[in-house]
């Protein structure tokens, strides 16, 4: 995984070029009609039911447009929401607080929906020992968001991007001439240039699992589209040699049974990929 300095550069990329995005040469009906000197106060009022999450960006983004401003949080990351909660109050420059507003609001409505999606699947796992994770499916440019809003909701982060972590998939073994030739070629890369990285080896059935079981330095096997009598064979083939990561079209339905397999890990696409956003505004406050 990535470290936390370099997690922090993408939070300050995301909001830099968000803000340069939505304000570029100035908020001209702000500057229009808000006498530049005016104060006011505004309050984050929750219109849904779920998981809220962002609130700690929220106040990164209110300091990098006015460090100025004032953020009194009434419900932190993390905590469950329903219609009518007021998450936090800002104050200070109405303009300052009317250019952060959509960024706040459209980051704070992803990540609650992220974050609640995950406590869900996380409450189906209740009394397992299977972990959920994200995947790299998400939207392009706020990566760090949402796997940030992932770990708010309970899940657990899979890897950030492609260099933090080998993960051979089917087509990288196809075009490696197969599952022995791509470990190989890949263990003599990492050493080659000195990278301490972890590598993950999908399987597409169990033949596969016990070829790549031959092969020494697989930090987890992906047991890919399996279904559950395969998954609970290719756990027991397994056994402690590795830890083991189920994926492949796993929903609400289904995740139950696949971690009653025993697997230590189900990641899951529609954590990010197939939510709907928290209905959040921010109102001003007389």
């Amino acid at each position: 995984m990535i470290s936390k300095e370099q997690f922090n550069r993408e939070l300050d990329l995301i909001i830099a070029n968000a803000i340069r995005e939505d304000i570029g040469t100035g908020d001209h009906t702000s500057l229009s009609c808000i006498p530049e000197n005016a104060t006011g106060r505004a309050k984050l009022l929750v219109k849904d039911e779920g998981i809220i999450a962002g609130v700690e960006f929220a106040k990164m983004v209110f300091v990098y447009v006015d460090p100025s401003l004032e953020v009194e949080v009434l419900i932190n990351d993390g905590e469950k929401v329903s219609y009518g909660d007021i998450v936090f109050y800002v104050s200070g420059k109405s303009q300052s607080i009317l250019q952060a507003e959509r960024l706040v609001l459209n980051a704070m409505q992803r990540m609650s929906a992220i974050a609640t999606k995950t406590r869900f699947f996380m409450d189906l796992l209740e009394g397992t020992k299977t972990k959920v994770l994200d995947t790299r499916k998400t939207t392009p440019g706020i990566r760090a968001l949402e796997k940030w809003a992932v770990k708010i909701g309970g899940g657990e982060n899979h890897r950030f991007a492609l260099y933090d972590m080998v993960m051979i998939k089917d087509n990288h073994i196809d075009f490696a001439g197969g599952i022995t030739q791509a470990i190989t070629k890949t263990k003599a890369y990492l050493a080659a240039k000195k990278l301490d990285i972890k590598i993950i080896v999908e399987a597409r059935d169990l033949e596969e699992i016990k070829e790549i079981l031959s092969n020494e330095g697989v930090y987890r096997i992906l047991i890919d589209n399996f279904n559950y009598e395969d998954t609970r064979k290719a756990v027991e083939l397994i056994g402690d040699q590795c830890l083991t990561e189920s994926s492949g079209g796993i929903n609400e339905q289904t995740i139950r049974k696949y971690a009653e397999c025993g697997v230590d890990f189900i990641s899951s696409g529609a954590l990010t990929h197939s939510v709907y956003n928290l209905d959040l505004s921010l109102k001003a406050v007389d």
